[in-house]
């Protein structure tokens, strides 16, 4: 059916798509987001946010689960637990696992963001200050790894902190990125980073994305990797140069849901 749609026919079903999975009665109780939903500080929502879509891989409602699990463990107030964690609350941690996740993981994050708020000003000023220094998310995405990176760790942490150096699509910190930039009418996405455009932003490509843009002939490339994310993202721009990231909920959708 896709292979014989040109690409006004193809623009017009992912408007209509995105219309109906962004939807926020529909899409939140299915999604990790829901998590930084939980909280209404700034900061608790940054951090719950970022470890949620750090362990955003799987199936969503284990995701979910554990993502919850995350947030009683560091109770229910992640800016303070991180910033006030002592040794003896981390051994709370030793036995949390989710998939190849485990506790150690789990103390290296909540320590680097420990690093990150209280040396560099939070995630909003590492992100946004790499934005304004290079206008490109290639090298955004190369500074923010650096950064979480900074502490030293065992090597097995870095199998969960995605390089782009090493090709990697990055799914999941585009995909927080677009929770915390870009906002619409559904009250979705947060919005919350204001200096960052979302016409900047990448695709959170995953498998469903990746499947559903090769079937329209948006995506040639084989590999969900950063270069298929580049080509996909250049294409998005062309139906919405301003938001091209909105059509993360119909891709994703069609393929999720249908």
């Amino acid at each position: 059916m896709y292979q014989i749609m040109n690409r006004q026919e193809i623009k017009q079903l992912l408007d209509e798509k995105y219309r109906e999975y962004c939807n926020s009665d529909f899409f939140i109780h299915t999604d990790p987001i829901q998590i930084p939903k939980m909280f209404e500080e700034k900061e608790d929502i940054e951090i719950s946010g970022f470890m949620a879509a750090s362990l955003a891989w799987g199936q969503r409602p284990v995701i979910i689960k554990k993502c919850r699990e995350l947030m009683q463990l560091m109770d229910y107030a992640p800016y303070d637990f991180i910033m006030n964690a002592s040794e003896t609350d981390f051994n709370r941690f030793r036995h949390f696992v989710y998939r190849t996740f485990n506790g150690y993981d789990c103390r290296y994050f909540i320590q680097s963001l420990a690093h990150i708020y209280r040396h560099h000003g939070g995630l909003e000023h590492i992100f946004t200050t790499a934005w304004l220094k290079h206008h490109n998310m290639l090298e955004v995405l190369r500074d923010w790894y650096k950064i979480f990176t900074f502490l030293p760790a065992e090597p097995r942490v870095l199998r969960h902190i995605a390089c782009v150096e090493k090709g990697s699509a990055c799914k999941r910190v585009n995909m927080y990125l677009r929770w915390l930039v870009r906002k619409d009418h559904s009250d979705i996405d947060f919005g919350l980073w204001k200096k960052i455009p979302p016409s900047a932003l990448l695709i959170p490509l995953d498998l469903h994305t990746g499947n559903v843009s090769r079937q329209l002939g948006l995506l040639t490339r084989n590999q969900n990797d950063i270069r298929a994310v580049q080509e996909l993202t250049t294409c998005l721009r062309e139906f919405d140069p301003v938001d091209p990231i909105r059509y993360d909920f119909a891709l994703f959708g069609l393929g999720a849901f249908k």
